[in-house]
């Protein structure tokens, strides 16, 4: 078993705490000592320019696909020059009428060395394995969506 841990900070500010005025904006400090500001969507009243947690959940699941994609990739024998992606998620109502992340789609681009360059069947199996031993994509509800591409 293995603990990972994040320590966030919100305080107040001087306007007034009603739904519609308080300041979202908080701080995410990461075990490395990484920090980044975070806050709510603009559309509930947060700051667009800082993470908001639907963002935040899709570049978790990116980040641990990517992880995964290289190392199915590496133990098969092929050369990952570049990877990228850019993953989408889709807040709406689950089956219970609650809000959710129902499903995100990546879109990862490969670039591979040519001597060992895999075929769009190969492609898609590496990503199928990535994704059935990535742990964040095992750990979500949300239907992944998978999309990729060879440059």
């Amino acid at each position: 078993m293995s603990e990972y841990r994040i320590q966030l900070n919100w305080k107040k500010g001087p306007e007034e705490f009603k739904y519609e005025t308080y300041d979202r904006t908080h701080f995410i400090r990461f075990g490395g000592g990484q920090e980044i500001r975070g806050s709510s969507t603009a559309s509930t009243f947060g700051k667009e320019e800082y993470a908001n947690p639907e963002e935040i959940i899709a570049a978790s699941l990116s980040s641990c696909h990517m992880l995964t994609f290289l190392a199915v990739a590496a133990k098969r024998k092929y050369i990952v020059l570049e990877y990228s992606d850019t993953a989408i998620s889709t807040l709406d109502k689950n089956e219970n009428g609650k809000l959710a992340i129902v499903k995100i789609d990546i879109h990862p681009k490969t670039k591979f060395a040519q001597e060992n360059f895999p075929t769009e069947e190969e492609l898609k199996t590496l990503h199928e394995l990535a994704h059935k031993s990535c742990f964040i994509g095992n750990s979500i509800k949300a239907e992944v969506i998978i999309h990729p591409s060879l440059e």
